[in-house]
């Protein structure tokens, strides 16, 4: 089993949505509270709390309900750069998802961050992920 934590933040977000599971508990890296953080502030996820549990930390956060339960997250989240095919942008040609609606996280020198925030401070990186 590989150590693809953001496909795994994903997963388990995508699972729990099938489910009908309201809450979900991810292992706690800095990579994954910066992913949550941006999930958080974009509103697809309605909290967050850390919780120990045997000298090991995980995230809880709780989904936010959608109105329409037609759809799951399985068609809104996608895995874009993975450990065996790196895909990396320029600040001029990062993508916009559904013109600009959707939003693009990506690994920059200066941290995870959207592709807003990255256009906005001209820098490129790896694209991690699109959620729309």
């Amino acid at each position: 089993m590989g150590r693809d934590t953001i496909a795994n933040i994903l997963t388990s977000i995508r699972n729990a949505d099938v489910y009908k599971k309201g809450t979900v508990r991810i292992a706690s890296t800095n990579i994954t509270e910066s992913v949550v953080k941006i999930l958080l502030r974009e509103g697809f996820i309605e909290s967050v709390r850390k919780h120990r549990e045997n000298n090991k930390y995980f995230l809880v956060s709780t989904l936010r309900h959608r109105r329409n339960r037609k759809g799951t997250y399985r068609n809104i989240l996608k895995r874009i750069s993975r450990p065996g095919l790196r895909i990396y942008s320029n600040y001029q040609r990062i993508p916009k998802i559904l013109g600009g609606m959707g939003i693009v996280i990506l690994s920059t020198s200066r941290g995870i961050m959207t592709d807003r925030e990255a256009r906005l401070e001209r820098i490129g990186g790896e694209v991690l992920c699109y959620i729309w």
